[in-house]
């Protein structure tokens, strides 16, 4: 049975209506152009023998210089096989990549700030959720959490709400988002709870790792023409994706192909086709043009290829890159000029939280309250609790702390018993 959502969360959501604030997610507030030139991403690898203790350290270059370019208005969608680098490259995108990362990341020219941080929303492949509460709970926790203490409760309330209005999570806002044992909404409703989970902040620059995984592609196209929709309001958009189908194909703005992480093609998905037909690549029979162009970044040009053919295959596609699209590429990102798209912020004024730690807490605290509140207590349970809690304190009680170690060895005993009844 699904439970109905908490009274006080219900009734502020039902005295506030999408049509108070149609608005409010309609326009990005700080348009972002998005700029990486020549991004290397290098990992050290350590291979060790039977008989050797000490492993000999290799380099894997995992980014092999990546340069593109994604202005306001604009989805661009990576796409590639598995190993080709598209998680990692959107990673270091989004500001979460550290390690040897080389080359040119720049957003309206400037690297990325406390500033940036809070004009931008991740959305993991993984929906990391909690199962017992509704859509409604989740969202409106979330806006709690992550909008400024310059909002009112009700206006996070209302943030909330208007984010489901949009998304098309009406019909489900009071069902709970369910998990691997709790059923609950669909996949495609929770991919777009994740989704709303990020719009709260009303993003500039959104980065989606793979938002059509697992759906079908009825629902991966509701998906990908909300993304559209978002674009249309002067956000920046930049996803994964696997296997798109042509439909959701010719709504991305730009594409750009990977394989082992080199560049095989960046520029208008429209254009794909043609351009790969001008280097000496086309399809015996019509196809999906993703289909054909990731059999290209696998080496594969037809059916009957070997191994060594596959690999002459993907070494003609990155020379062909480099010789009529890498260094147009380049001159196009010289002609853009950064300070058209400078708002005059000051990054010193962004704070590393929007709220108070207390706020949070006691945020926190009652999400915890409400995820448990399937679960019963007996007094049974109670009473171990308390005697572990008095039998802890008693060992500590005007006690010597050269006995320290022995007191830690009996309380966990003491932990494990419990866990064990």
């Amino acid at each position: 049975m699904v439970p109905a959502p908490a009274p006080d969360i219900e009734a502020q959501t039902n005295n506030k209506t999408a049509t108070e604030s149609p608005g409010i997610f309609l326009k990005a507030n700080r348009p972002v152009t998005l700029k990486f030139e020549e991004v290397v991403y290098k990992i050290k690898t350590i291979k060790r023998g039977l008989l050797e203790r000490k492993g000999k350290s290799e380099e894997k270059v995992i980014l092999k210089g990546i340069t593109g370019m994604v202005q306001p208005g604009e989805v661009l969608a990576m796409l590639g096989p598995s190993g080709s680098g598209k998680t990692t490259l959107l990673t270091a995108l989004g500001g979460k990549l550290g390690g040897q990362l080389g080359g040119s990341i720049t957003y309206n020219g400037r690297p990325f700030s406390n500033a940036m941080k809070q004009s931008t929303g991740f959305v993991s492949q993984d929906d990391l959720l909690h199962p017992h509460l509704t859509v409604t709970e989740t969202l409106v926790f979330t806006s709690l959490l992550r909008l400024p203490n310059s909002f009112t409760k009700e206006e996070k309330v209302q943030h909330a709400e208007a984010v489901i209005t949009q998304l098309g999570l009406t019909s489900c806002k009071n069902s709970i988002i369910g998990g691997s044992f709790v059923r609950g909404v669909s996949g495609g409703e929770r991919k777009r709870v994740s989704i709303g989970q990020e719009m709260l902040i009303n993003p500039s620059l959104l980065f989606l790792d793979e938002p059509t995984s697992g759906l079908d592609s009825t629902t991966a196209q509701r998906i990908v023409s909300t993304l559209w929709e978002l674009s249309n309001g002067g956000r920046t958009v930049v996803m994964t994706i696997h296997q798109p189908s042509s439909r959701l194909f010719y709504m991305f703005h730009k594409v750009l192909l990977l394989s082992e992480g080199n560049t095989l093609y960046f520029g208008r998905g429209s254009g794909a086709m043609e351009y790969f037909s001008s280097v000496g690549y086309s399809p015996l029979v019509a196809m999906n043009p993703a289909d054909f162009i990731l059999d290209l970044a696998n080496g594969v040009s037809s059916d009957d290829m070997h191994h060594e053919d596959q690999i002459l295959v993907k070494e003609s596609l990155v020379s062909a890159y480099k010789s009529n699209l890498a260094d147009k590429l380049k001159a196009e990102l010289q002609e853009i000029n950064d300070n058209q798209f400078q708002d005059g912020s000051d990054a010193k004024q962004f704070g590393r939280w929007s709220t108070t730690w207390w706020q949070q807490f006691c945020v926190l605290f009652k999400r915890g309250v409400k995820e448990r509140r399937q679960d019963s207590f007996s007094g049974l349970q109670i009473g171990e609790v308390v005697v572990v809690a008095c039998l802890s304190g008693l060992l500590w009680w005007q006690s010597d702390v050269s006995h320290l170690q022995d007191q830690v060895t009996i309380l966990i005993s003491l932990y494990f018993a419990q866990i064990g009844d």
